[in-house]
């Protein structure tokens, strides 16, 4: 896969599901009255999601935001759009988001992005990353994630992993709309102590995607 023409795809069909994305930031950080306001970006891409929704956040600068992504294209037009936007307190990584130690000086965290990410993973990993989650988490931190609905179990894979590592669903998208899946959630149990060192998820081989159903031949 190629991470930085994948975002050729706002332009098209895709677009409606950043809309849908950057609404449900919207409505997360309108909750939060605190400051500052930490959001962490897993797999940021080139930060279409968060720069869009903070650009019309009134209060943007009380925002500290990491974006880690690994393709360093990404990470570069990323820097270019954050410039653009005049925004301040956003932190770019180029660096593995499966692994926690890159959000060690940014956990705990109020908002965790992690769209375009489980669709390339498999269930245990998926698993094993929303069950990491609370160790990135503030209290009652909110999760705004997606999944292709169109790809065999994936969503339900998701949800049910959300549902038993602690978060309640607070919105996600019509179940009858196939063409993507957003949701948002809430952690309802006690954050747990941040754990350096530890592999959230690797992506899963094509191969290996193929096989689940994640993507067709």
């Amino acid at each position: 896969m190629d991470w930085y023409s994948w975002h050729d795809g706002y332009d098209g069909p895709s677009g409606g599901r950043l809309q849908v994305v950057q609404t449900q930031i919207d409505a997360a950080l309108a909750t939060m009255t605190e400051s500052p306001i930490r959001v962490i970006s897993i797999c940021a891409g080139q930060g279409h999601d968060i720069v869009g929704s903070l650009q019309r956040f009134d209060r943007r600068r009380d925002v500290e935001a990491l974006l880690v992504e690994l393709d360093e294209r990404n990470v570069e037009a990323a820097r270019r759009r954050i410039a653009d936007a005049s925004l301040t307190g956003i932190r770019l990584k180029a660096a593995d988001a499966g692994v926690t130690d890159v959000y060690k000086g940014m956990v705990p965290a109020d908002l965790i992005l992690a769209c375009g990410v489980f669709g390339s993973l498999t269930d245990q990993d998926i698993d094993r990353t929303v069950g990491l989650l609370p160790t990135l988490s503030s209290p009652n931190a909110q999760v705004v994630w997606t999944a292709n609905r169109a790809a065999p179990g994936l969503w339900d894979t998701a949800l049910t992993a959300f549902d038993r590592h602690g978060f309640r669903e607070v919105w996600t998208t019509d179940r009858a709309e196939e063409r993507f899946g957003i949701g948002r959630h809430r952690l309802t149990t006690q954050p747990r102590p941040f754990e350096p060192g530890m592999q959230m998820f690797s992506f899963a081989d094509e191969d290996t995607l193929v096989r689940i159903g994640r993507i067709s031949t």
